[in-house]
């Protein structure tokens, strides 16, 4: 498939917002509880305030995919069988919760706040699970598409967002509350481990599928032997640019060794040393480069995907 970067953008922005809120959530049942230091609301606000700006940068990646923008909204309409759909609704939805959630830790006094964050908080996160539930299965649930069409689809869209979302809330904690940075890190490497162990999972598994469709059930051509020798056009088309990425086997393999590098064993050498020397710059370094790696990740995954129809439209006579 041509990865467009709109969709590259927005997948791995809202993740890291989802990911980080369920940091601050769980660090306010952790201080609640007495198992982690407190610190200040305004702590989970201006968190809370990170993850909206997350999802608003993720909203507007999101327009430049539209054909016709002022009628997106029209695209939730079918949530009754459209996993976009779904998105399209829970994604406002956990975005508000996450709004009304900074909102009580800012504005309502400590004890009034104490009673309503945790519901509030708590409602969000399952939103954030929903979200990423959404999100995966657009793509899980295309059955013709077999690297996508498997369980680990979703589950890797969850397990990133996740780690990435920990590891932004190590940078942030490193600069707002120090005491909590020690908290979240071991979560983002745990998380990481985790989303390591599951994207190699599906690596391994998409390097063993073998083709369903072949040139003969692509053009609808019952014959033993099919030679392709022009497509009909003299140069490309819808098909050519939108349903193959026009770049070599090489560069597919260098994409996946630096996403491999920059998602998992980098930014988890610079958390460790960062948390070792209570050093701020080095966990915003991990995230920066977390980030870029999963850019990279999520290009790569659209651009493995094959699309049936390259049997018939990826090369030009």
């Amino acid at each position: 498939m041509h990865p467009a970067f709109s969709v590259i953008f927005l997948t791995t922005l809202i993740g890291a917002g989802q990911g980080l809120f369920v940091a601050l959530y769980l660090a306010e049942l952790g201080a609640r509880y007495g198992w982690i230091s407190a610190v200040p609301s305004g702590f989970y606000a201006a968190g809370s305030a990170l993850v909206i700006v997350l999802m608003v940068l993720g909203l507007i990646a999101s327009i430049f995919h539209l054909g016709r923008p002022e009628r997106g909204w029209r695209a939730a309409s079918r949530w009754r069988t459209s996993w976009l759909s779904r998105e399209i609704i829970v994604l406002p939805l956990f975005t508000a919760g996450a709004f009304l959630y900074g909102a009580a830790h800012w504005l309502l006094p400590p004890d009034t706040g104490a009673q309503a964050t945790p519901a509030l908080g708590a409602v969000t996160v399952v939103l954030s699970f929903a979200l990423y539930v959404c999100t995966g299965m657009i793509y899980a649930c295309l059955k013709f598409l077999q690297e996508w069409a498997t369980p680990l689809t979703v589950v890797n869209y969850t397990l990133l967002g996740l780690a990435s979302g920990f590891t932004a809330a190590t940078a942030y904690a490193a600069f707002a509350a120090p005491a909590l940075a020690g908290f979240f890190g071991p979560g983002a490497l745990a998380l990481a481990g985790a989303a390591l162990v599951t994207r190699g999972a599906s690596l391994v598994r998409n390097a063993r599928l073998k083709p369903k469709s072949t040139l003969a059930t692509a053009i609808g051509i019952k014959h033993q032997k099919i030679v392709q020798k022009s497509m009909g056009m003299m140069g490309g088309a819808f098909n050519t640019r939108e349903f193959f990425h026009g770049r070599t086997r090489a560069t597919l393999r260098a994409v996946k060794w630096l996403f491999l590098l920059l998602v998992f064993p980098v930014p988890a050498a610079l958390l460790a040393a960062g948390l070792a020397q209570g050093s701020a710059p080095l966990l915003a370094g991990a995230f920066a480069l977390q980030y870029l790696g999963l850019l990279a990740e999520r290009w790569f995954f659209f651009a493995q995907a094959n699309h049936p129809q390259n049997l018939y439209y990826q090369s030009m006579a």
